[in-house]
């Protein structure tokens, strides 16, 4: 069953909009929803646009679209072309009603009036029997739900060792441009010591030759 919906802009994650979840769900996705915020803060130019990351008993899916992320928890046993479906209904509803709007907005939730077209349509969307029931408003889906066998699947322990992985090599290459520049430097002073006990010598025998001429001719 679908469980709850975040919709926030992928460029600094600023939330536009989420369903109404009741204190139950709310309760019980609390955990999950912690985990969704982590996602969006993951989330790059270069990030796959749509994906699904399984987290216990329920698996995260989101879709990407005109700067915009729709992220949906549902149960593990949810299927992905319904789950993306889902999604992809969502977006192009939210485009055609905000989609101008949408990198002008400050404030959180700027968007809260799309909550009741997504109540709508979790609603057409929250059992999967619903598929098979007859004059369905799914039926249509049998022809039109795309193939996601190419969407990338993770684990929320596999995101979560991978931000780890890119913080500590973030530090890491912080502290080699630091030594780098350290040794540069200390490079940099052994050559032009160098270069004094090599040519000290000569610049001395030019100077008092040039003093000896200096007083010769004066």
């Amino acid at each position: 069953m679908v469980k709850s919906t975040i919709v926030v802009r992928a460029s600094d994650a600023l939330p536009l909009a989420a369903t109404v979840d009741d204190e139950q769900i709310e309760q019980a996705l609390q955990e999950h929803k912690q985990q969704a915020k982590l996602i969006f803060r993951r989330i790059t130019p270069n990030a796959e646009p749509r994906c699904s990351i399984e987290s216990g008993q329920y698996t995260l899916h989101y879709l990407i679209a005109d700067n915009v992320v729709y992220l949906v928890i549902a149960d593990k046993s949810y299927p992905r072309k319904l789950a993306f479906s889902y999604l992809d209904e969502l977006s192009k509803e939210f485009a055609v009603s905000y989609g101008a709007k949408v990198d002008t907005v400050r404030k959180p939730y700027a968007f809260v009036g799309f909550d009741t077209f997504m109540a709508k349509t979790t609603r057409l969307y929250q059992d999967t029997r619903n598929i098979n029931a007859s004059n369905s408003p799914l039926d249509k889906l049998s022809d039109e739900l795309q193939d996601v066998t190419r969407i990338m699947t993770k684990n929320m322990e596999e995101l979560l060792w991978r931000g780890d992985s890119l913080d500590r090599m973030s530090h890491l290459s912080t502290s080699l441009r630091s030594e780098s520049e350290k040794y540069r430097k200390a490079a940099r002073n052994i050559n032009i010591q160098a270069m004094l006990r090599q040519y000290a010598p000569i610049g001395a025998v030019v100077f008092i030759f040039i003093i000896l001429l200096w007083w010769r001719f004066s």
